[in-house]
């Protein structure tokens, strides 16, 4: 019978005190020549661990959609969930033996589903009487070992960051998040894990968690004045060489930052976005580095540290609890001291295997809870309204987030913003987004915006604007004239993702992908006249973008017309509430189309 969010605490601790009292009978109750027999004759030379990672779980814990209410599915076949992988892990310290194994993750744990939304907006972990974090119940139960903080752990807030961790059995690392008056770390920069080895002396594993310095652009609003997030590489040069003076023998990394050396975010912050690699490159000391935030699978990954030539490991299990990755260290004692001989890394697939049970148990109420309030309708639609051609034609339902952003910024403008053009920017999040004719419910929506994205209106003028589009328009790849456009291959160019590429609305343009880069925009107009280059908007944009997360120009810096701390999808929930029908026919408009040397590709 499921365990209630009102009793799960209980079935916790009455599993921990069980499991702690079978340790103890258990020693007891092996006589002493027994236990004479067992101790090892001699001292072990060498010895065998693994550090089994996860990252970008995104708090899913079962294999379940929110957005669709029914199992995951994806092209790939793949599962999705802490739930699958916890027996992976179970299976891995059967085979290896507990106290060969330890456990870590690599960061974006609290937000992504409505299950994270649901324990801090709606049932929010900070209230009186409040329900523990699923996450923080199922990753205790796993028994993980350290975390490192991920970017999207900053998204609701400190508050609920700082409960959150106050809930966790295992500490959450972030040597690069510091106090922003003292500079001091604002969270553990590093842990360390002693593995025992009889008759040998323990081996001693530091693991340092670094984070994202992008945080301090997205999530500006929410740690502006609080903390500061410098560069992996200077942080890791100043603890890595703490660790291997504190005796550490193996030293581990867990990095919330790909493995490229790519930045989405241009020159904004002097601190590279995906610097893992170059972390393992420049700075000596590190055996292994488990890496997140990029949501790809990499097995297996090998760079050369700069000075030492030794080979740092690096792998990353992609995201949502896709894999499990298994690094394998082999060490050898000399001259008292543990040292690594061999090291390896893979990925495993859980979709094989069930979901532990007593995840099942602890959580299924939490989950039911959730699945209910997804599916409660809000209003109704007159008609069909899919994202899946949002890429690449204005289609109502990316409209429908334009029309709300317009609405809330108009709200909020003073009388002399007010007499200025007012527009919208908005990022087709989801292709597969489908907001259907008759009952509309908050997964729809949810659906269709899937991030915790606040509301913002900035002032650009109109050659800022041309500018800003110019950008945008790199997403697709050039087609010249004559070649037909085929919408499999047309986006994504410049490694451009759909969250990054944003459409406009109240304006009217072209998009000539024949054209080159900076050179595709055209017939730009606002209420059928040229848009002069002096020419003042105010632009609804959301808190990332207007923050400069996607590095587009001009619009970090602008003047700022309107703020708010509403959620854009909870203003598109309570839009839909209001109106109680939602009709196209209220605010589509046709704002933008592809050419080809000026013909319409649509």
């Amino acid at each position: 019978m499921p365990v209630s969010p009102m009793n799960r605490r209980e079935f916790v601790q009455k599993s921990a005190v069980t499991g702690a009292a079978v340790a103890v009978v258990g020693a007891a109750a092996v006589p002493a020549q027994a236990a004479e027999d067992r101790a090892p004759q001699h001292t072990p030379r060498t010895w065998s661990f693994s550090i089994l990672g996860t990252t970008d779980l995104h708090s899913h814990v079962f294999d379940w959609d929110y957005y669709t209410d029914a199992a995951y599915q994806d092209s790939k076949g793949n599962s999705v969930g802490v739930a699958r992988v916890a027996t992976l892990v179970k299976q891995q310290r059967e085979a290896k033996g507990e106290e060969h194994v330890l456990l870590v993750d690599a960061g974006d744990i609290i937000q992504g589903t409505s299950l994270a939304y649901y324990y801090a907006r709606v049932e929010p972990i900070t209230g009186e009487d409040a329900p523990q974090h699923p996450m923080a119940v199922a990753m205790n139960h796993m028994r993980y070992d350290a975390a490192a903080l991920g970017n999207h752990e900053f998204n609701y807030g400190i508050d609920v960051l700082r409960k959150f961790e106050s809930q966790c059995r295992f500490p959450l690392l972030g040597a690069n998040a510091l106090d922003a008056k003292t500079l001091r770390p604002a969270f553990q920069p590093y842990t360390v894990k002693r593995i025992r080895v009889p008759g040998a002396p323990d081996i001693k594993v530091g693991i340092l968690g670094l984070t994202n310095p992008g945080i301090a652009l997205w999530d500006k609003d929410n740690v502006s004045g609080k903390m500061v997030f410098p560069g992996l590489v200077e942080q890791a040069k100043k603890y890595v060489p703490r660790l291997r003076a504190l005796g550490c023998d193996v030293v581990f990394l867990t990095d919330h930052s790909g493995l490229d050396g790519s930045t989405s975010y241009g020159d904004a912050l002097p601190y590279v976005e995906n610097a893992s690699n170059l972390v393992a490159e420049q700075v000596p000391g590190i055996d292994a580095i488990l890496v997140g935030h990029t949501h790809v699978e990499v097995s297996s990954y090998t760079v050369k540290n700069a000075e030492t030539g030794e080979d740092v490991l690096l792998s990353e299990p992609y995201c949502w609890g896709y894999r499990l990755t298994v690094f394998d260290f082999e060490v050898e004692l000399r001259h008292g001291r543990w040292e690594v001989t061999s090291k390896a890394a893979q990925t495993l697939d859980p979709k094989a295997v069930e979901e532990d049970t007593e995840i099942t148990q602890l959580l299924q109420a939490d989950h039911e809870l959730v699945v209910k309030y997804v599916n409660t309708p809000v209003g109704t639609c007159t008609e069909d309204l899919p994202a899946a051609d949002s890429c690449w034609k204005d289609v109502p339902i990316m409209d429908f987030i334009h029309e709300v952003q317009m609405k809330a910024v108009a709200a909020g403008l003073s009388s002399a913003d007010a007499a200025l053009p007012l527009i919208s920017v908005a990022a087709p999040f989801s292709r597969t987004a489908d907001i259907p004719a008759g009952d509309v419910t908050i997964r729809d929506i949810a659906g269709l915006y899937i991030y915790d994205n606040t509301l913002y209106g900035k002032k650009l003028t109109g050659a800022q604007l041309k500018d800003y589009l110019e950008y945008a328009a790199k997403y697709y790849h050039q087609v010249p004239s004559g070649t037909k456009v085929d919408t499999a291959t047309l986006t994504n160019a410049n490694s451009f993702w759909d969250y990054m590429y944003d459409t406009a609305a109240g304006v009217a343009y072209e998009i000539d992908v024949a054209q080159a880069e900076g050179s595709r925009i055209k017939n730009l107009t606002y209420d059928g006249t040229a848009v002069t280059d002096d020419q003042v908007f105010v632009v609804a944009v959301n808190n990332y973008r207007a923050n400069g997360g996607s590095g587009y120009p001009h619009i970090a810096a602008a003047d700022i017309a309107y703020s708010s701390t509403n959620e854009i999808r909870q203003l598109m929930i309570d839009y839909v509430t209001e109106k109680k029908t939602l009709d196209p026919a209220d605010f589509a408009v046709t704002n933008w189309r592809l050419t080809q040397d000026g013909t319409p590709v649509f």
